[in-house]
């Protein structure tokens, strides 16, 4: 049997850090949708117990260092299974970019191993199960439209923003999110309304949803990265409703309400950064 999952990127519409915690990590609330830009992952039992990882990447491993070979490796481990798989994986989403690619496929390989080997794990459990493997993973289990707070682990669901289109440009550098939240003074962080982006949400308003979108870590990745600002100025410049750089960054979005426009930012964009993308929201 050959499993197919859909591992889609995803957005933070409000992104804030509210303390450090005693284990190392922070404790965040975050905002966050998933787009129609989507790695595509194909699962299938190997005749030997080893997990096997094939991609077409030269900046992903396909090793343990890869989350979905861990993601893998977690779910033999907890449930006991001794079969191997091969994990295939066709990356479309950029590579430390901001809009959790790798913690995509993580959740994918979860959901899909659950089905592959008839598991029979609620969606509750392998959130858990994801909140072991990384942040984002849990919010990418669910996926839509979801409030992710403490560490990532605990996701409420939330309406979906108004549709609209997403332009999409990345410079060519890639930012390490943990060099970004060692960096954080959270006294010193600027704090997004996270209450207002989801009062926008419940509205259904996508002016409201433009003007409440916030990220507290883009002052410290447009510090170290300038270039990350001025794609921000370009896409403003060029009209789009709301525009912000998506987790720790480098990728910086932009909300627009029609097709036509997206289309026309896009195409001034490709003349001012190499990785641009149009899609449609899918949360």
């Amino acid at each position: 049997m050959v499993i197919f999952e859909k591992a889609p990127a995803k957005i933070n519409l409000s992104l804030d850090v509210l303390s450090k915690r005693c284990d190392g990590y922070h404790n965040v609330e975050m905002i966050m949708t998933t787009i129609d830009l989507a790695d595509r992952i194909r699962l299938f039992e190997l005749p030997e117990d080893r997990i096997e990882i094939s991609l077409e990447s030269r900046f992903v491993p396909s090793d343990k260092r890869n989350l979905a070979y861990q993601a893998a490796l977690v779910l033999k481990q907890i449930y006991g299974i001794r079969k191997g798989v091969h994990i295939s994986i066709e990356k479309n989403i950029p590579v430390s970019a901001g809009l959790a690619g790798g913690s995509a496929d993580a959740a994918a390989v979860l959901k899909g191993l659950n089905r592959l080997w008839e598991l029979k794990i609620s969606q509750a459990e392998l959130a858990q199960l994801g909140a072991l493997l990384g942040t984002d993973v849990p919010f990418c289990i669910y996926g839509r439209t979801g409030l992710a707070k403490g560490r990532g682990e605990i996701v409420e669901a939330l309406p979906s923003p108004p549709p609209c289109w997403v332009v999409l440009a990345k410079p060519d550098i890639g930012v390490s999110s943990r060099t970004i939240f060692q960096r954080i003074v959270v006294e010193d962080l600027v704090h997004p309304e996270t209450r207002r982006v989801m009062n926008a949400l419940e509205e259904g308003s996508f002016e409201k949803l433009c003007l409440s979108l916030g990220n507290a870590l883009e002052p410290l990745t447009m510090g170290q990265h300038p270039e990350v600002q001025q794609i921000k100025n370009v896409l403003q410049q060029a009209g789009a409703s709301g525009v912000l750089m998506s987790g720790s960054g480098p990728t910086v979005y932009g909300l627009v309400e029609h097709e036509s426009k997206a289309k026309r930012i896009y195409n001034g964009m490709r003349g001012f950064c190499e990785e641009v993308y149009y899609v449609r929201l899918l949360g």
